[in-house]
């Protein structure tokens, strides 16, 4: 009797495009730190790592990320991109995962800088977190890890590791402290959602998406986001860790990066940085 293993379903459904190569694990320490170790060896881009589980999945700045076993959509893929496009692969990732969330589970979250997916909230509430994005940077091809990081060369191709954390069907009730900041699929809509249906739907996005970046229409990939934002037209701090900016979000650029003006009307455009959205004065 013929077994059906996990992600067959996707990989028949993407057979063809650029990420067909699915590799599903019942658990893992990191999808984004596998991703990487198959670059070192030299492995091509398009391949997707999915975990049922993550022991040591993380967010920015090194955070610990966890989810319970099953009820997250836990991927990443490998890209190697030229480095002209590099910093818009987030966005890509983004604008693509909000796309499939609306396409699968009828409903549109909304993108907040840099990296999240949320679910606005009613004025009352805050906005509370869906999914979380994590891309990581490696050396460009052959540059030595023993010669220090550097940034690539225009001509270069870098490689990048882009994560997503998207909560698909987690207990209606939720631990005290994340009642307030985070949200499932299956809480908005009411119904479990089945994961690899959005991850179908996700990577078809991502190949439309991560092909207009590849051809120069980047400005697509932004306008896509721009749509979808949570943050831009808002009063917003931005933590840089070594001071903040406060302002109000007005534009992202082709690049990912965030421009703000501040009261006195200087804009600034941000490469990184933690935001919180800020009431309305």
């Amino acid at each position: 009797m013929f077994t059906r293993m996990p992600g067959d379903r996707a990989r028949q459904a993407l057979h063809g495009t650029r990420f067909a190569d699915i590799r599903w694990r019942a658990a893992t320490g990191s999808t984004n730190a596998d991703a990487l170790e198959l670059a070192r060896q030299g492995e091509p881009e398009g391949i997707v790592l999915v975990a049922d589980h993550q022991g040591a999945g993380r967010g920015r700045h090194g955070r610990t990320w966890t989810a319970p076993p099953g009820a997250s959509l836990l991927a990443t893929v490998l890209l190697r991109p030229p480095a002209t496009v590099l910093g818009a692969t987030t966005s890509a990732m983004a604008v693509a995962a909000a796309e499939a969330v609306e396409a699968v589970a009828g409903f549109a979250p909304r993108l907040k800088w840099p990296n999240d997916l949320v679910w606005p909230g009613d004025g009352s509430s805050p906005d509370r977190k869906l999914a979380g994005i994590l891309a990581e940077a490696e050396w460009p091809t052959g540059a030595s890890i023993a010669d220090g990081w550097r940034p690539p060369g225009r001509g270069e191709r870098a490689v990048v590791a882009v994560g997503i954390g998207l909560n698909v069907d987690w207990p209606s009730e939720l631990p005290q402290e994340l009642t307030d900041v985070a949200v499932a699929v299956n809480h908005v809509t009411g119904t479990s959602v089945d994961r690899e249906e959005l991850l179908v739907a996700l990577l078809g996005r991502l190949d439309h998406h991560y092909s207009q970046l590849l051809a120069g229409t980047g400005s697509s990939v932004s306008d896509a986001w721009r749509r979808r934002s949570a943050t831009l037209g808002r009063r917003v701090r931005v933590d840089l860790g070594t001071d903040d900016v406060e302002g109000t979000a007005v534009d992202v650029t082709d690049d990912g990066h965030l421009v703000v003006e501040t009261a006195d009307g200087e804009r600034r455009t941000l490469a990184v940085g933690d935001v919180v959205h800020l009431r309305p004065q």
